[in-house]
């Protein structure tokens, strides 16, 4: 069985589980008084968490009107936290991401945040971890337990869910007590995220053979490029992950513009290269993209609306998905990734994560990551 394909699947069902317990913790934990004195956001966390916080920035700001600064957890703990505008309580929100609520770094930066008061909010499925500990305030995210082998890690996708609706939500309950939403527009804007586990099934269905299709084709390489712009550079880099711990093939997360500076000078010219456009502010700049990529003799997959005609006609494989705003995209865009993540590990008869083997071992067991047991900032500057 492969288990990833299983948990990608679960996503529509895993939507209408969470939505209305996560909206109305949401409502309930972020009230009146704290979301009329915000004056700034940071949004935190590591690996699929940083993901989910860059994929979900453009929202926030669109809805919102205040600034968000997306960043991974380290560079806001260690090297932003300190310089944090002093504009007053309640004007700062630091909202940390970690499902787990295991991840130390996380947990530091919001402890380094709450040094230079800014007011701390953790979006955890373990309000007793240390992440959880660490916050003011819990946004519980409720992930149902998925049946794998014990022992078994798979590449998260139901948790890198959950963080995006759970972020939406909550940057629709900020515009809306900020009176940049009507109570009847974010109504809407909240039934639209509902709407998305139909949308999630329908891009499921038409993007998983072509999945199957561009594993078979494209298992002889050993490198993939991921690139997308706004939203969808935090799914680039996302897809990229997956690609990593799925088949454990090079994969790299870039944004659009960056690739057409960097990328298109890389000389193994066919490397299997991903667009990933909703059709929008990025669509100009990827269709050249995709001219200069099938230029150079990349395999080139798009992943984006039938009506993005511009991109599309230059792809050796479309993953089509629904129209839709560009700043709810990314919970669909990334579907497709995963898809071929999955089926590339299946082709080419990948462990996910190589077992953990080599030097990669669990933590507890010797893992050199130490992703739960970093020594903090504190512990080091003692």
């Amino acid at each position: 069985m492969n288990y990833m394909i299983e948990e990608i699947h679960s996503l529509p069902e895993l939507l209408n589980q969470i939505f209305q317990p996560l909206d109305d913790t949401i409502r309930h934990k972020l009230n009146h008084e704290l979301c009329l004195s915000l004056k700034r956001l940071y949004v935190v966390g590591c690996g699929d968490s940083h993901h989910a916080s860059l994929s979900t920035e453009l929202a926030f700001e669109s809805l919102t009107r205040l600034p968000d600064d997306s960043m991974n957890s380290m560079l806001f703990g260690r090297y932003v936290a300190g310089f944090i505008p002093q504009t007053g309580p309640k004007t700062n929100l630091v909202i940390g991401i970690s499902v787990s609520g295991m991840v130390s770094r996380t947990a530091e930066a919001l402890r380094m945040g709450k040094q230079a008061g800014a007011t701390i909010a953790a979006l955890t499925a373990t309000p007793d971890s240390p992440v959880g500990k660490a916050a003011k305030i819990i946004l519980d995210v409720p992930v149902p337990e998925f049946p794998s082998p014990e022992g078994m890690g798979i590449p998260g996708v139901r948790s890198y869910f959950t963080s995006q609706v759970g972020l939406f939500l909550t940057a629709i309950r900020i515009a809306e007590i900020r009176g940049q939403l009507t109570n009847s527009s974010a109504a809407e804007l909240r039934a639209e995220i509902k709407g998305f586990a139909d949308l999630a099934s329908q891009t499921i269905e038409e993007c998983e053979p072509v999945a199957k299709q561009a594993a078979q084709e494209w298992a002889d390489a050993g490198e993939f490029v991921f690139a997308g712009s706004g939203p969808n550079y935090g799914t680039a880099l996302f897809t990229a992950a997956k690609v990593l711990e799925a088949s454990g093939d090079s994969a790299l997360g870039q944004d659009v513009e960056e690739w057409t500076h960097l990328q298109y000078f890389a000389k193994n010219i066919s490397t299997p290269t991903f667009i990933i456009s909703a059709g929008d502010r990025d669509l100009s700049r990827a269709a050249e993209m995709a001219i200069a990529a099938k230029q150079i003799g990349r395999r080139l997959a798009v992943i984006s609306p039938k009506s993005a005609k511009k991109v599309t006609k230059h792809a050796d494989f479309h993953f089509p998905i629904p129209e839709g705003k560009e700043m709810f995209s990314p919970l669909i865009t990334a579907i497709p990734g995963e898809l071929f993540s999955a089926y590339l590990a299946e082709v080419k008869g990948e462990p996910y994560f190589q077992d953990f083997k080599g030097g990669r071992s669990i933590e507890g067991g010797g893992g050199i990551s130490r992703i739960r047991t970093s020594e903090t900032w504190e512990e080091w500057k003692e």
